[in-house]
């Protein structure tokens, strides 16, 4: 069986025992961590390496956690942020979410808590982060990363220019394209009229992905070229 790969974590906190508590905790709970005791090494190990998670203090030297929060969340938007803090007022949780942090929990907490915290932000972030790799129009789905295609849940096998075919009419759901299109951005070539490499592909992606199934999605249109989209013959 693959072994589980561990999860990142930033610890930027300057109370010593604090941070060190924290760390052994993540480690004993199957995560890595990293410490940073002031703002500037937290935001320089932000930019450095790549984490799952970053949980920063509020009252730091050298930057604060909100001002930290700001520029980690303008370079890396996608990253969980959890703001842990002392300052319990709403207006001090209202700052931190102005900085933009995903989630704020509030000193003293109980640890198992943390780590509840610490798994819905990372489990959310993995989640939107796939979304985001998978294109999908109607039942058809496309896994950009796993190099996937699946219509009603039934995998279809592609060769490597069916795949390139298939997403460029999924990025372009809706649109007619032209073959000349077609052959400029799937095959990097200028279009030669005197070839039917295009048709002859297409028609063997609509075999694999419409021939068994009611509803079409590859559609010719005489003269102009293909347009992908949801419609019945």
């Amino acid at each position: 069986m693959e072994k589980k790969k561990k999860l990142r974590v930033l610890i930027v906190e300057d109370e010593q025992k604090v941070a060190s508590f924290l760390k052994k905790g993540l480690e004993e709970n199957h995560y890595e961590a990293d410490v940073a005791y002031d703002g500037h090494i937290g935001k320089l190990l932000a930019n450095r390496h790549s984490y799952d998670i970053m949980l920063l203090d509020v009252i730091l030297p050298g930057m604060n956690g909100f001002d930290l929060c700001r520029e980690i969340k303008a370079q890396q938007p996608q990253t969980p942020v959890l703001l842990l803090s002392a300052l319990g007022a709403t207006d001090d949780k209202l700052t931190g979410f102005d900085s933009g942090t995903d989630d704020y929990l509030v000193k003293p907490f109980e640890f198992k808590e943390l780590l509840a915290r610490i798994h819905a932000l990372t489990r959310r972030s993995h989640k939107e982060v796939k979304q985001r790799h998978v294109l999908s129009v109607a039942d058809l789905e496309l896994d950009l990363q796993e190099k996937v295609a699946r219509r009603g849940g039934d995998t279809i096998h592609l060769t490597a220019k069916e795949f390139s075919l298939l997403e460029y009419f999924m990025h372009n759901n809706g649109r007619v394209i032209s073959r000349t299109d077609i052959a400029e951005k799937v095959w990097n070539i200028n279009f030669d009229t005197g070839t039917n490499v295009v048709d002859v592909y297409v028609n063997l992606l609509r075999k694999k992905i419409d021939k068994n199934y009611s509803l079409k999605l590859i559609h010719t249109r005489i003269g102009m070229g293909y347009i992908f989209k949801e419609e019945a013959r």
